[in-house]
C-alpha cells in the first residue's frame, strides 16, 4: 500500500476494525517515511451480475432499482427503510452465491415477491400488481388467494420474518 502523500511503499497498520456493517475492514495506517496517517478500506470484490431483461437486453445488476421498486411497494405501510436495505442485501447475496453470473429479470422479481410476502401482505400485492402486470380485479383476487395458500418456503419465510423483526427492534 503506497502512502497517498509521499508514495512510499511501506507503512504499518495502527488499527483495524469492521466497517459498513461488517462488509469491509477499515485500517488506520502510518507511513514509515513521512509518518503521516491515512485510512484504507478493504472490501470483497464481487463478480458483476448481468441481468437478462425480457427484451433480451443485458445490463448490470443495479441494487438501487430493486430497492426503488420495494420502497414504492412499501409506501405508507410502516416498513422501515433499514429492513428494505436488508432485504436487498439478502437478494444480492443470494445472486452472488449462484454459479451463473447471468440471471433473468423475472428471477429477481420472484425473489422480491418472496421477501415481500414474508414482510408485508400489502407490499406483496402492490409489487405483484406491477411486476405481473395485473389487468383487472381477477388478478388481484388471485394474488390474495396465493397469499393464503401454504407456502413451500414457509419455514424460511418465518426465519426471515424473525430476522426482520430483530432489525426493527
Amino acid at each position: 500500500m503506497q502512502c497517498p502523500f509521499c508514495q512510499h511503499p511501506n507503512n504499518r497498520v495502527l488499527e483495524s476494525r469492521a466497517a459498513e456493517a461488517g462488509r469491509s475492514i477499515r485500517r488506520r495506517r502510518e507511513c514509515l517515511a513521512c509518518e503521516r496517517r491515512f485510512t484504507t478500506y478493504e472490501r470483497i470484490e464481487y463478480v458483476p451480475i448481468v441481468v437478462i431483461k425480457q427484451s433480451g437486453d443485458r445490463e448490470s445488476f443495479d441494487r438501487s432499482k430493486v430497492l426503488r421498486g420495494m420502497v414504492r411497494a412499501c409506501e405508507k405501510t410502516g416498513v422501515d427503510a433499514q429492513v428494505l436495505e436488508a432485504l436487498v442485501d439478502d437478494i444480492e447475496a443470494e445472486l452472488q452465491l449462484r454459479a451463473r453470473r447471468e440471471v433473468e429479470s423475472h428471477e429477481i422479481g420472484e425473489l422480491v415477491l418472496k421477501k415481500l410476502r414474508a414482510l408485508n401482505e400489502v407490499a406483496y400485492v402492490r409489487f405483484a400488481s406491477v411486476y405481473r402486470q395485473f389487468r383487472g380485479i381477477h388478478d388481484f383476487a388471485e394474488a390474495l388467494k396465493q397469499l393464503h395458500e401454504p407456502n413451500a418456503d414457509e419455514a424460511s419465510d418465518a426465519d426471515l420474518g424473525q430476522r426482520l423483526n430483530a432489525l426493527i427492534s
